[in-house]
């Protein structure tokens, strides 16, 4: 990665020489790609293999978000769980989508969809989201991305998001709960994990 680029820049000026890995996602061995200038490119990082090792089994059916999806190890799972729901994994970092697509393909998760934030239809509804969000952008940004995505649950569903403890989880979980309409949503810490929080919000029914 080149010292301008981050994992959230749109077109990462490092080289895009790709690498295979084998890592195991939802309960099997599957191959992957990966390339500099994306989220993670050595594997499975240690805060998204605490969410997918806590969350409770996604809904077999709907739609299924994955925000800030990198190489696709989130939608990769979300859409081998569960094969007759539609997955949206969401990026603004170019080569991360183009990976996620290939990586879908590749392990024929075919109902996931890697795509840009503003090419999800807005009348989109989520039966649940799973996030391991890209805290280092900042306060600001981060709220405004979870005030945009966070309200697009169906009633009755959760999203999952996974914050390390030392970058803010605690005072994330209380800004949920102060910032999210009154009424409308519960936020609450659902498991604590390797210096990770995994948080819950569900919207009421």
């Amino acid at each position: 990665m080149s010292q301008s680029d981050h994992y959230f820049t749109a077109q990462p000026a490092s080289t895009g020489e790709q690498r295979s890995l084998t890592v195991r996602l939802a309960g099997r061995e599957v191959t992957v790609r990966t390339a500099p200038g994306i989220f993670s490119p050595e594997g499975l990082d240690k805060g998204t293999a605490v969410l997918l090792r806590e969350v409770p089994p996604p809904p077999a059916t709907g739609d299924l978000l994955d925000l800030g999806c990198g190489w696709g190890p989130v939608a990769l799972t979300l859409g081998l769980l569960s094969p007759a729901a539609r997955v949206w994994a969401v990026d603004v970092n170019e080569r991360s989508l183009a990976l996620a697509r290939a990586n879908a393909q590749g392990v024929r998760a075919d109902g996931v969809r890697a795509v840009r934030p503003e090419e999800v239809p807005d009348d989109v509804r989520f039966a649940a989201i799973w996030s391991n969000p890209p805290i280092r952008v900042g306060k600001a940004v981060l709220h405004e991305m979870l005030l945009h995505w966070l309200p697009r649950l169906e009633a009755g569903g959760t999203a999952y998001l996974v914050v390390q403890k030392n970058l803010g989880s605690d005072s994330l979980q209380r800004w949920l709960a102060e910032h999210l309409p009154a009424g409308q949503f519960s936020v609450s810490r659902h498991a604590s994990d390797k210096g990770f929080r995994v948080l819950a919000v569900t919207r009421g029914s």
